[in-house]
């Protein structure tokens, strides 16, 4: 399988620093090996655009499956159907799941510093001064 090479991306990466803690030396002590990687992109490789993720995660392993939701009409009636599309599922080692959090969080913290805050939807916030509300929640 011939691999394209590619721009570096080194904003988009995560993982272990890579060292080799079983390189040793002539004394038996351990010494680090620095390695450079290349990212490339595979001919298979594809890009989607994801509304929502879900998930779980075993002993051994987290799922993360991305999806999209279109509505699913019913003959002229009102829409009362999503169809939840799952575009594609990621498997992720416990360390890789634990490293990609991390990730995400800073990249949302700083997304969020230069943009404002992302504000789920629904999500109502409340006056300085509450009153009772009156008529229909």
């Amino acid at each position: 399988m011939e691999m394209k090479r590619s721009a570096k991306y080194p904003r988009l990466t995560f993982g272990p620093a890579l060292r080799s803690p079983s390189y040793f030396n002539l004394e038996g002590q351990c010494r680090a090996m620095e390695i450079s990687i290349e990212v490339v992109k595979s001919d298979k490789f594809r890009q989607i655009y994801a509304v929502g993720a879900m998930g779980g995660h075993s002993p051994y392993d987290f799922r993360i499956s991305f999806y999209n939701d279109s509505p699913k009409s019913g003959g002229g009636k009102q829409i009362s159907v999503m169809e939840r599309s799952i575009e594609t599922e990621v498997i992720l080692s416990p360390l890789a799941a634990k490293e990609l959090a991390e990730w995400l969080n800073n990249h949302v913290k700083e997304y969020e510093n230069m943009f404002g805050e992302i504000k789920k939807p629904g999500k109502r916030s409340e006056p300085d001064d509450p009153t009772p509300i009156q008529g229909y929640m």
